[in-house]
């Protein structure tokens, strides 16, 4: 049977007799119990790796003189860096000292190694310098400053890599590190979400919960008869969607984008479209009005060329709205605020404006046959 006598990093202290046997993970196992350490290689006394158990000499790793010879021409020739974290050892590295400084001169960690002592008490007492940092994410860094290359084995997280990288200053690398973690990034997918997705999303929403649905994109979807009631829908793209007969209910479309939109016969009671675009939309047949006193708000809202025709919206808020050309034939605006708006060229023929707040709205070209109530004074409109 042959006997080693192994000793970590080459110190010729306290080093432990092993049997050689197996294949070198087997020797590496043992060694690794044996000296409580994490064994990882195993070098002969003048630096080489031993890749194969069978080029293993009994007598040379036995004789710890030939170790000791071996260790003067470690720290003549290479850096040798010890990873620690909180005293213990996770792994070693052995490299020149010139691939340190030479690949990215400017880098902290160049500097570090260009002038002797530059690390002060930050060596061992064999003379390799502790660093404090993850060996995991060290090692492409070590491998990109000797060849150039950036190599990243599967399962470990580029952004580990990268924050390395910033750490020692190497910047071509950063940079290298950023184009790569975006190009790992999934296209962003702007497609609209199709009628069934957002039927299976409503089916596992609970119905007391309140659904955000801020900025998603519905552009030309089927969202008819759902009942959509105090949904999010602020800045939701809308346009050309089709939502006729839906229960929008307390929903909220604030700066939502509804051009071209249906909402015929849609349930709008206490809704709220402040600075909504709905131009072109169609909203014939409309219920505003909430019988329990909730306002629908659609103050600052573009309703340019909208057909609102026979809706009912009995002390809706249209405060500085543009309803310029729409089309509100017959409409219930009991108690409407109508304060500032732009009614110009709007078909306000047959339409109940008792009560209804007119001040300062624009009033020019608009149609106002058949009007149910005779405007008043008191309304006030220019």
């Amino acid at each position: 049977m042959r006997r080693v006598t192994l000793f970590v990093n080459g110190t010729p202290k306290n080093g432990k007799v092993v049997a050689v046997y197996g294949t070198l993970p087997d020797l590496l196992s043992v060694a690794s119990s044996k000296l409580g350490i994490k064994a990882c290689c195993l070098y002969n006394g003048r630096g080489g790796l031993i890749d194969d158990i069978a080029l293993i000499r009994t007598h040379r790793l036995a004789d710890p003189q030939y170790w000791g010879a071996s260790i003067h021409h470690y720290q003549v020739d290479l850096a040798k860096l010890l990873l620690q974290v909180s005293s213990v050892m996770l792994n070693v590295f052995f490299l020149c000292r010139s691939t340190l400084v030479s690949k990215e001169p400017d880098s902290m960690l160049a500097h570090m190694f260009r002038e002797k002592d530059v690390w002060g008490n930050k060596q061992d007492e064999h003379g390799a310098y502790l660093i404090d940092r993850s060996p995991e994410y060290f090692e492409p860094i070590l491998n990109y400053l000797r060849h150039g290359q950036l190599i990243i084995n599967e399962g470990i997280n580029v952004r580990g890599v990268l924050e390395e990288a910033r750490f020692f200053g190497i910047e071509k690398l950063a940079e290298q590190l950023e184009v790569t973690i975006k190009n790992l990034q999934p296209p962003e997918d702007h497609s609209p979400i199709s009628r069934k997705e957002f039927v299976r999303f409503l089916m596992a929403t609970p119905t007391k919960s309140e659904l955000r649905c801020q900025g998603l994109n519905f552009s030309g979807g089927d969202l008819s008869r759902l009942d959509l009631r105090y949904i999010n829908f602020k800045m939701a793209n809308l346009s050309r969607c089709n939502l006729s007969h839906a229960n929008l209910c307390c929903s909220n479309l604030e700066r939502a984008d509804l051009s071209g939109a249906i909402l015929d016969g849609a349930n709008l009671q206490g809704v709220k479209m402040l600075c909504s675009n709905a131009e072109g939309a169609s909203l014939k047949g409309c219920n505003f009005e909430d019988p329990s006193g909730l306002k629908a708000n659609l103050e600052g809202a573009n309703l340019k060329g909208v057909d609102m025709e026979g809706s009912q919206m009995t002390g809706i808020n249209l405060r500085v709205a543009t309803l310029k050309n729409a089309k509100l034939k017959n409409c219930n605006l009991r108690g409407a605020t109508l304060a500032g708006t732009d009614l110009e060229n709007c078909d306000l023929s047959g339409c109940d404006l008792q009560e209804a707040n007119l001040r300062g709205s624009n009033v020019k070209g608009a149609i106002f046959e058949e009007m149910l109530t005779p405007l008043h004074m008191s309304q006030s409109v220019r």
